[in-house]
């Protein structure tokens, strides 16, 4: 029973990370390639260590991942409330790169 929750709220709070992080990677939202390119990484993540990286843009890229992910679980949980959720022009960008990236990896 989640009811009381702010999924909208939520996701702006997830889009104003996502272009933060987006930022210090230097990503241009509406380059489709850039993003695509950062979208196939994504799915191929497969963290080596525990923690965050030390080197500044290898954090970036793990918390702009992690950012995704929590943003798919908010749209999943507020649907399952009934309740159509979504984030800004920068998760939009990514959202779209994300599924066909995982379509042409073989995810469903």
């Amino acid at each position: 029973m989640t009811g009381f929750e702010d999924f909208s709220r939520q996701a702006v709070q997830l889009e104003r990370e996502i272009v933060r992080w987006g930022l210090v990677l230097g990503i241009d939202w509406s380059d489709d390639a850039q993003v695509a390119a950062l979208a196939r990484d994504a799915v191929a993540f497969r963290p080596v260590t525990h923690g965050l990286p030390a080197e500044p843009r290898e954090r970036a890229r793990v918390e702009l991942f992690g950012l995704a992910q929590l943003m798919l679980t908010v749209m999943t949980e507020s649907a399952g409330e009934g309740i159509h959720t979504h984030g800004g022009p920068a998760w939009k960008a990514f959202g779209r790169a994300l599924f066909e990236a995982g379509r042409q990896g073989g995810l469903k």
